[in-house]
């Protein structure tokens, strides 16, 4: 294609004789620069031709790409520049264990205790009260009990899973390379591991309420009647096994990009944190989205005696409604509604 355009450039007088060029800006500096000294006549005629030669450049690799050898242009946004510029910075000064297992932990961790410690500090500053679902408080004890046993479960628990669990996973599919995946094949991930994870959740946690396991495993998530935020991950190691494989099977099952997994970790996170908060505020998830359940619905879960609990999803309420285990929470929501009228 530059070839060409340059024999006529050189014809019709844009360049010349002996001169290169290549590019579509280079075409484009050499149109605005208008023909050499030639005669009238003929550069009056060949400069109308060229222009379209121009334009033609310009446009067809956008409209058909396959008219040129190797992978269509594709436009890149400033912020995509710019993401993928930091990915390959990560790609090329990391290797990908390092990334899937201490980089996933990392963004895991500070996901968490960012977004959990602030209802400590609500809690025991008072900040936000009339938007507390339960009015009792936890203690500082209990609050540094359970941030410590996390910090030990982390570390012994999720840690050591992140590194076994990577073999499989790259057998699986998982990739780390540019470019990254489109948006559409990351948020269609997404939804679907939400989806899944809900739907896996659910049984598993039904399951944690059977009276053995709730008496050997699931307790201990149960010491915190009053739930907020980091409670949201205290629980005994062997629930965390059980019910983290509700998380992993989405991504284990799809092969994502790293991307997609970090993505999917931290929105996974946000949510379960928000749903052990304690408090519903007017600009809760739960006020926008219809099928979402939120703080309240999972408040109810804590409060309410393990035998009568219900309310066992992780993210939604339809598999709760479908299974008729969600009565009691909105038989109360009902009569809070009554009772307001």
């Amino acid at each position: 294609m530059d070839q060409t355009c340059q024999f006529f450039a050189q014809r019709v007088g844009f360049a010349q004789r002996g001169e290169t060029f290549s590019g579509p800006r280079s075409v484009a500096v050499l149109a605005a620069r208008g023909p050499r000294s030639t005669p009238r006549g003929r550069a009056s005629s060949f400069r109308y031709f060229f222009s379209p030669l121009i334009l033609f450049y310009h446009l067809a690799p956008r409209l058909h790409p396959e008219i040129e050898s190797g992978p269509p242009p594709v436009p890149i946004s400033m912020a995509s520049s710019l993401l993928e510029s930091g990915w390959l910075y990560l790609i090329t000064h990391f290797s990908e264990f390092q990334l899937a297992t201490l980089g996933s932990f990392m963004i895991h961790e500070s996901v968490f205790f960012l977004s959990g410690l602030p209802s400590v500090y609500f809690e025991r500053s008072g900040l936000f009260s009339k938007y507390k679902i339960q009015k009792k408080n936890n203690t500082p004890d209990a609050q540094e009990k359970c941030i410590l046993r996390l910090i030990l479960y982390h570390v012994c628990v999720n840690l050591p899973v992140m590194m076994i669990s990577y073999p499989t996973f790259r057998f699986m599919g998982l990739k780390s390379s540019l470019p990254l995946p489109p948006w559409r094949v990351i948020i269609s991930q997404i939804i679907f591991y939400f989806i899944l994870e809900d739907f896996v959740f659910y049984w598993g946690h039904r399951l944690l309420h059977t009276k053995w396991l709730y008496k050997h495993v699931h307790s201990v998530h149960h010491e915190y009647a009053t739930p907020f935020g980091l409670t949201s991950e205290y629980a005994h190691p062997a629930e965390i096994l059980f019910l983290g494989f509700a998380t992993i099977v989405g991504p284990a099952l799809t092969g994502p990009h790293l991307f997609t997994l970090w993505l999917w970790m931290v929105l996974r996170v946000l949510e379960t944190v928000e749903a052990h908060s304690g408090y519903h505020f007017p600009w809760s998830p739960s006020n926008f989205l219809p099928l979402y359940g939120g703080a309240e619905f999972h408040d109810y879960h804590h409060r309410v005696l393990y035998t009568k609990s219900g309310n066992y999803s992780s993210t939604f309420i339809y598999m709760d409604w479908l299974f008729g285990t969600d009565k009691g929470y909105r038989k109360l929501k009902t009569l809070d509604k009554e009772g307001k009228q």
